[in-house]
């Protein structure tokens, strides 16, 4: 949206794709889209594009841009793109729109509704503004495989085309109005709008930061210590920013389902002070999911079918509702209207103030919010990244990619009568990987990733193939896991730079892995900030801050800051044993014995709730059966984490610390569910005993790190291991420090 100063009415532009995929989709929901290999089929598509518009000689003018503005009572809405070909021919002018495809072009009945729609905008636009009186459109078809093509013409008036531009505008028009007008009332919602609370120490500190980082666009490290109250110090200053125009979106991004309550409860009281303000959590598809196994095909979901026939009037629904945007109004919402909710819920993202939802929908390649974020878009957005100490990790495994050679052999076996072409593609990468695990003796690196990514390729051209044909309905499951692993890996393989190093594992589960690793995570995370204005860091346990800036960013200029905490420190006791160690040499019944028996004495001493956390499954298991046995006492109750834990056992589990009167200890695991995210204040948690210093095992992608950042002159061992162990320990006694009045 833009002002237009001498009229006094925004402009809004919107491009000629993006108008008709929008007002004009249908039909169903199907699990896999066509050329969903991104990179390879938009290359061949542009190469193919080009190709064609040569070949049509000096009548054709290719790639020409066209525009169409029109003023409606609240705004004007100019639509915009570029027509792939303009030509003259014996019988007048037409319209020419290339898509290339994987589809059989010979079985094509007429073109695809969206695609004639964009090629009639360009004809309507052309024919007004050149006074014809009627144009032809074409729609040429290309198979990216063979570069056959193929025609569908027709020839239309300028009144009937007219006629339709200006419906599909109107359409368009009532969205925006609507989403103009709740502008204005979110705005003047903000008049007056106060920080809800007394400014705790470091508070005020956190909010000027933030908010002056939004206005000059530059990135900023918060370290904020427990209590300080992070989240509304990071959501007031941003929701000002939008309120006074220097940004149009907030995202609050989070690591874990239970921090996400948090944030909702930040927008909650905002909301109760009077601000309108409206925002959306994203629940990832299985858990929103209406069905009992989620399969999003129209022969097995009712909402997948005709999903696009609907979904618009229910977003559009949901926007004139007064009510939050959470799970289970938007189950109820997408029941009523025979929708998927998921799908309806990234619909409505787009026409909200803020988004609350994982890392994963801003940065993980496969599943990131293209509407938001794909090639060419970019907004002023605002990003929170809360625990962004986790970040790092995370940022490894999204844009870290591998193929394992026991998946190949398991799909290769279950492929070979349904498709004998794609079983001999999958028998090269076999073949490949098996000559890879006879040379790999543990793990061993390499400078490239060789012929695999060509190998694959084949294969992806082959399932894409066979995607269009339908899939025996015995193989779906595994066909989709299979897809999916070659087109990350694939997608992956555009990405790998001097940030990732490339290395295969042997292992009795994947006979051997080959694995794009990547190391540093930093450049393929900034590509994705840069899509906005401003990015806050802020965790508890951002120390050292160096490491984490450079792990995060590649900008030099981000701004850093600590936060004070205001939490007294003569209300906490810390205390150290020196005598034991978790240290692997030392590990055993004598070791175990004591870190037992120094549980039990600190349970011991006062009545109230503690939290013990180990290093590992293994030690936790050990050192409760020696608790058990040796020091078990009447009045203290234990309670342990499991490693099959689902989130009503989760919430089982705390629902104990809240509830219990007498002692309670719980065995739990460092870095795991119950050390970060999780609220216990006052008397429902008064004591936590960390077990080690945490440390990652050892192991393949350990030693990478290490030894990666040692020859860049950087501590390896505190990139692999020291610094990320430590920061399992903060976490863990962090749990017990939740409010200025915890003692």
């Amino acid at each position: 949206v833009e002002t237009e100063g001498e009229m006094d009415k925004p402009e809004v532009r919107i491009s000629v794709r993006n108008l008709v995929e929008f007002i004009l989709r249908s039909g169903d929901l199907t699990t896999a889209g066509r050329g969903a290999l991104d990179p390879d089929s938009m290359q061949k598509g542009s190469r193919l594009h080009r190709k064609i518009q040569k070949q049509k000689g000096t009548e054709y003018q290719a790639e020409v841009p066209l525009k169409s503005r029109r003023e409606f009572e609240d705004l004007f809405l100019t639509v915009e793109g570029r027509a792939d070909g303009i030509f003259t021919g014996k019988d007048g002018v037409w319209i020419d729109e290339i898509k290339g495809t994987y589809s059989d072009i010979s079985k094509m009945e007429e073109p695809a509704a969206v695609h004639r729609a964009q090629a009639m905008c360009y004809g309507a636009i052309y024919a007004e503004q050149n006074g014809l009186s009627s144009i032809g459109i074409q729609i040429t078809y290309a198979d990216l495989e063979t570069e056959q093509t193929r025609y569908f013409r027709e020839v239309l008036t300028i009144e009937e085309l007219q006629i339709w531009f200006l419906h599909l505008t109107e359409e368009y028009h009532k969205w925006e109005s609507f989403h103009l007008k709740w502008i204005r009332e979110r705005n003047a919602s903000m008049e007056g709008l106060e920080f809800p609370f007394p400014y705790r120490t470091g508070q005020r500190d956190m909010v000027k930061n933030i908010y002056h980082s939004i206005t000059v666009h530059k990135q900023i490290f918060i370290q904020a210590p427990t209590g300080v109250g992070k989240t509304m110090s990071a959501v007031f200053p941003s929701i000002r920013a939008v309120g006074q125009g220097m940004a149009d979106m907030l995202f609050y991004l989070t690591a874990r389902t239970i921090t996400r309550s948090v944030a909702e409860e930040a927008f909650e009281i905002l909301s109760g002070k009077g601000l309108r303000f409206k925002s959306l959590t994203i629940t990832a598809k299985e858990k929103i999911c209406l069905n009992d196994k989620t399969e999003c095909d129209p022969e097995h979901c009712p909402y997948a079918k005709g999903h696009f026939d609907r979904v618009n009037d229910a977003v559009f629904s949901l926007l004139t509702m007064d009510i939050p945007y959470i799970r289970e109004n938007l189950r109820d919402h997408a029941a009523r209207w025979q929708v998927c909710p998921f799908e309806m819920s990234l619909d409505l993202a787009s026409w909200l103030d803020a988004v609350i939802c994982d890392y994963n929908y801003v940065f993980d390649p496969d599943v990131y919010l293209k509407r938001f974020f794909g090639e060419n878009q970019s907004g002023r957005h605002i990003f929170l990244v809360d625990e962004a100490h986790n970040l790092p990790e995370r940022g490894r495994e999204m844009y870290s990619a591998a193929i394992s050679r026991q998946a190949v052999l398991d799909f290769r076996r279950q492929i070979k009568k349904a498709n004998p072409r794609l079983y001999k593609s999958v028998d090269k990468v076999n073949k490949a990987l098996r000559a890879i695990e006879t040379e790999c003796e543990e793990w061993e690196t390499f400078p490239n990733a060789g012929s695999l990514p060509l190998m694959l390729l084949e294969v992806m051209g082959e399932m894409e193939r066979m995607l269009e044909d339908g899939i025996p309905k015995d193989l779906e499951e595994a066909f989709m896991d299979f897809y999916f692993m070659v087109r990350s890996f694939l997608n992956i393989s555009e990405l790998v730079d001097d940030q990732y190093v490339i290395y295969a594992r042997r292992s009795p589960e994947d006979k051997v892995l080959f694995k794009l690793f990547c190391v540093n995570p930093a450049g393929n995370l900034q590509k994705r900030l840069d899509k906005g204005i401003c990015t806050a860091f802020f965790s508890a346990t951002f120390y050292p801050l160096s490491y984490y800036r450079k792990l995060l960013s590649t900008r030099e200029d981000d701004f850093g800051t600590y936060v004070r905490s205001s939490f007294a420190q003569e209300n906490r006791c810390i205390l150290t044993g020196l005598d034991v160690s978790t240290v692997y040499r030392r590990r055993g019944y004598e070791e175990y014995r004591k870190i037992a028996e120094y549980i039990a004495r600190a349970v011991w001493r006062k009545k109230g709730n503690y939290m013990a956390f180990f290093p590992s499954y293994k030690m936790l298991s050990e050192v409760y059966e020696i608790y058990q046995n040796e020091f078990s006492a009447s009045w203290v109750r234990c309670i342990c984490q499991t490693q099959d834990m689902r989130e009503r056992d989760r919430e089982d589990f705390l629902r104990e610390f809240r509830a219990q009167k007498d002692t309670l200890l719980g065995f739990c695991i460092m870095g795991g569910i119950f050390s970060e995210g999780i609220d216990l204040a006052g008397e429902s948690l008064i004591g936590v005993i960390v077990v080690g210093a945490g440390l990652p095992q050892v192991g393949a992608e350990r030693e990478i790190l290490k030894e990666y950042y040692s020859k860049r002159g950087l501590d390896g061992f505190a990139y692999a291991y020291r610094n990320p162990g430590m920061n399992k320990v903060l976490q863990a006694a962090g749990r017990l420090i939740r409010t200025k009045d915890d003692v």
